[in-house]
């Protein structure tokens, strides 16, 4: 049992937490039983964090950059406790085969649970596809193990079918119709005119034009507020990212900020942060695509894109929450409740049949941000000396993952895939 200040049903009171044997919230208030007590002290208890957009690289990534066993340490210690892993990895996950070969390598080697994508570019497989994986990821523009996006006439199909099978669907929303030649980019404000505001806002108009309203539909990285207005207006989950929030075109002037769809003006980025502030932003997610050093220092043209982040996806949000810049209620829903109920998992709050994935945040312990204390193989952070707040504890399914900061788990974590379906809120 756990005992302290903790966020339940929208504010902070002083509770007592049941944990059932099998990881479950049993009871939230005066708990009577003989159950050990742990009190947190200063400390607040809050839900785990839900991050629904990660890239771990496993399989086909290089050797030794990232995998489904460190990038899920780097989720565990900075307070998430449920990823969804993207397809396009090497090969990418586009039949029952190779999603299978990819459960298989989260099977003790997972430290929290997996939601894993599928890639539905292949009709014949979605069927069976639909039977085992958690969801579908869509790219409406060529990426990384997908070669090919549907074409603008396959696009309504595609969608009407996906709905049809009923799970949650992400899409990555670029028109790359819109994008002009990506070896002239220098830089990141040079890659923002490469891949521009407006090849997001075709994409979402004509997504929105052919989606049939019963989809589970998600737009990923939203960029700015046109997006924001357009989505909410649609009644459409959405997610922001750390770095499209924190981080402009010009914060750095090397590949290590290059990332799909591009950082924005810093204008774009006050009014796209000022959204999430006021709550308008529903969910936020990191989109966690490490690469190595040495690569993200080729020539600009020929970096790859991406960035890691799941360690630090709630660390770099918690300082504003202890300034008062951003309300707490704002950050768990985006962080925790929300994301979790779109892929139909019972966690993401303080309550009676949730799992006991929950993290002990004290708000006195802040640090910055040091890439040779983070967990990311690839050795870099673009938030390098930023302030933070990294949970003190964190409990997965009940038990103790995460001691004073440091890893102290094993590799339990299971493969899942929605329980219900989202109710309207």
């Amino acid at each position: 049992m756990l005992a302290g200040r903790a966020f339940v049903r929208g504010r902070l009171q002083s509770v007592e937490l049941g944990i059932s044997e099998d990881g479950m919230i049993l009871s939230v208030g005066k708990d009577r039983s003989d159950a050990p007590r742990h009190d947190v002290g200063e400390g607040v208890i809050l839900p785990s964090a839900t991050d629904l957009h990660v890239h771990f690289r496993e399989p086909g990534g290089p050797e030794g950059m990232e995998s489904i066993a460190t990038g899920t340490t780097q989720a565990a210690i900075g307070g998430v406790g449920l990823v969804g892993e993207m397809p396009n990895t090497e090969p990418p996950v586009t039949d029952v085969e190779h999603l299978r070969e990819k459960e298989d390598r989260v099977r003790g080697s997972a430290v929290v649970d997996v939601l894993l994508y599928a890639s539905p570019t292949r009709p014949r497989a979605l069927d069976r596809l639909a039977t085992r994986a958690g969801a579908f990821k869509l790219y409406l523009s060529p990426t990384t193990g997908i070669d090919t996006p549907p074409d603008r006439a396959a696009l309504g199909p595609l969608l009407a079918r996906l709905a049809e099978l009923g799970l949650p669907v992400a899409v990555h929303a670029e028109d790359p119709t819109r994008f002009s030649a990506a070896s002239e980019a220098k830089d990141p404000v040079t890659w923002d005119s490469t891949r521009p505001p407006v090849a997001e806002r075709a994409a979402i108009e004509h997504l929105l034009s052919v989606a049939p309203p019963s989809l589970r539909l998600h737009l990923a990285h939203v960029t700015e507020t046109e997006s924001v207005d357009r989505l909410r207006a649609a009644g459409v989950s959405f997610e922001a990212t750390p770095h499209h929030l924190l981080l402009s075109e010009r914060s750095r002037s090397d590949a290590l900020t290059k990332v799909n769809p591009p950082l924005r003006s810093e204008k774009a980025r006050r009014a796209l942060w000022e959204c999430f502030l006021r709550g308008e932003i529903p969910c936020v997610a990191s989109d966690h695509a490490p690469h190595s050093l040495a690569a993200k220092e080729r020539p600009f043209p020929l970096a790859p894109s991406g960035m890691p982040g799941t360690e630090t996806l709630l660390p770099l949000l918690l300082p504003s929450v202890r300034s008062g810049i951003l309300a707490l209620p704002t950050l768990v829903a985006a962080a925790c409740d929300r994301p979790a109920r779109w892929l139909g998992q019972p966690q993401g709050r303080l309550a009676p049949g949730h799992r006991a994935n929950l993290l002990v945040v004290d708000f006195r312990q802040r640090s910055r941000i040091d890439a040779r204390k983070l967990h990311a193989p690839c050795g870099w952070t673009a938030f390098e000396g930023w302030e933070a707040i990294f949970p003190r504890e964190h409990y997965f399914h009940g038990q103790k993952i995460v001691d004073d900061g440091e890893f102290v788990g094993r590799p339990t974590g299971v493969v899942v895939r929605p329980e219900f379906a989202p109710r309207p809120r």
